[in-house]
């Protein structure tokens, strides 16, 4: 609160000096409430920082709960010209593939133009490309070799059209119409030029007797474990049940449809990751160091220990999956200091010769209408982590508890310096009162020490 800086003159006391110690100790009422704030909002941060470990080991836990992570294939190819990429309908299996024709599009190139910017007369280019009739318009005032290339290229004619340069001295500039898709099918016929005006330059140029066809439209052809397969396209579809092949070159390569370990390893290897990650941050919120007495923000805190005993129980619990039971049938144990060890051999061997039952393990499993018959251990697991992360659960709950004691000390502390504002007030109003009384007083003490100078000085004493 700033100082009034005449106070004090008429005294010659320092009242300025004396109110703003006065002020500091009155403030001094604010400190514990900066404290528990302070306190508060490091524990509110704390259960930030708790939530967040605890969302990503949700999130590793909700994949192992997917029964399709347990049926999800791969698809690889041991060979060259192929890629194969697979979807939820594939089937396991071997496929021979052998390519013998790539899929191409057609391309058309017209006779030489000596000035490909020279107008070469309006009119109405007809064309059909796989069944489709297409009619493009040519002005007269923009008939160069460029207006018409972007001219059909604007329509929806299913062809590109491009300008090149042959070299040849004479008449280097050929249009060349090129189909948008591969395949027989998307041929380009019926094609041809009517003259708007008497310039007929174009009418012999753009029709399919005049155009060469530099390129010659035609389908993939492959086979697939012997089976003959036609496509228009290089991205053959259907060929093999769920996977997509792409051609590049013509060869013979071998597809195979897996089941997906990889996908599945790294899920679990995820979900020890993660819980030791979430570990990691208990143990930061949790810390004491005994030199310097530093201290964890959610030391002793009833909440975290909830938490964290749940899970623990949750760790340890049993399912019935056949050959599997528990976390340590798989390789994973829990170690004394809260942490996950995963035997990487012992779950190899697991994910290889006991798929069925890791599905089961982890997800439970359904009757024929999609209901739980038995809930896995990520099932049980996803469960308790809701009960913890979800709105209205044990850290929502905490989380919400501490912003309330919070608000209610931001309003003591509101109400606490209004008092004390009040007060410097009031001392300041008495001090300037007291200023104005002392200064009164000593006027009034000159004036009598003058008269009595005064009448010392006629009394001769």
């Amino acid at each position: 609160m700033p100082s009034i800086s005449s106070l004090g003159i008429g005294s010659g006391i320092d009242l300025n000096g004396l109110l703003d110690q006065l002020e500091a100790a009155e403030r001094k009422q604010l400190d514990p409430i900066i404290v528990k704030q302070a306190s508060y909002e490091a524990k509110i941060s704390a259960y930030g920082k708790l939530d967040s470990a605890l969302s990503s080991f949700q999130d590793a836990v909700a994949k192992l709960k997917d029964p399709a992570l347990f049926s999800s294939l791969s698809s690889t190819v041991d060979g060259e010209g192929i890629t194969a990429s697979d979807s939820s309908s594939a089937q396991a299996g071997r496929y021979e593939v052998s390519v013998t024709q790539l899929a191409k599009a057609q391309s058309l190139a017209s006779a030489g133009f000596s000035d490909r910017d020279a107008a070469l007369g309006g009119g109405t280019l007809s064309l059909s490309v796989g069944g489709k009739d297409i009619d493009i318009e040519i002005g007269e005032d923009a008939s160069s070799l460029d207006d018409i290339r972007d001219a059909i290229n604007a329509s929806d004619a299913g062809v590109r059209a491009t300008i090149v340069n042959d070299g040849d001295p004479d008449a280097p500039w050929r249009l060349v119409l090129t189909s948008k898709e591969t395949g027989t099918e998307a041929t380009i016929s019926d094609m041809s030029f009517t003259a708007s005006g008497t310039d007929k330059g174009l009418e012999s140029s753009l029709n399919l007797t005049a155009m060469e066809e530099t390129v010659s439209a035609q389908n993939a052809e492959l086979t697939v474990n012997g089976i003959a397969i036609s496509s228009s396209s290089n991205k053959v579809e259907g060929a093999i049940e769920g996977v997509t092949l792409t051609l590049s070159a013509t060869g013979d390569s071998t597809v195979k449809v897996e089941n997906d370990n990889f996908a599945l390893r790294d899920a679990i290897t995820t979900f020890v990751d993660s819980y030791n990650d979430l570990q990691g941050t208990v143990d930061q919120l949790t810390s004491f160091d005994s030199d310097s007495g530093a201290a964890g923000e959610l030391l002793g805190d009833a909440t975290l220990r909830n938490i964290d005993a749940r899970l623990r129980s949750g760790l340890v619990s049993s399912v019935d999956a056949g050959g599997l039971s528990s976390l340590s049938d798989l390789g994973i144990t829990l170690q004394l200091d809260g942490t996950l060890e995963l035997d990487d051999k012992k779950l190899d061997e697991v994910i290889t010769n006991q798929r069925g039952d890791l599905a089961t393990f982890f997800s439970g499993t359904t009757d024929a209408a999609g209901e739980v018959v038995q809930a896995g251990f990520a099932t049980n697991l996803d469960t308790t982590l809701g009960d913890i992360l979800d709105d209205g659960g044990l850290l929502d709950n905490a989380t919400t508890g501490v912003e309330t004691r919070l608000e209610t000390l931001d309003a003591q502390y509101a109400r606490t310096e209004k008092t004390i504002n009040e007060t410097v007030d009031r001392y300041r109003k008495q001090f300037s009162q007291l200023d104005t009384m002392i200064a009164s007083l000593n006027q009034t003490s000159n004036y009598l020490t003058q008269q009595f100078d005064a009448l010392n000085a006629q009394t001769g004493k």
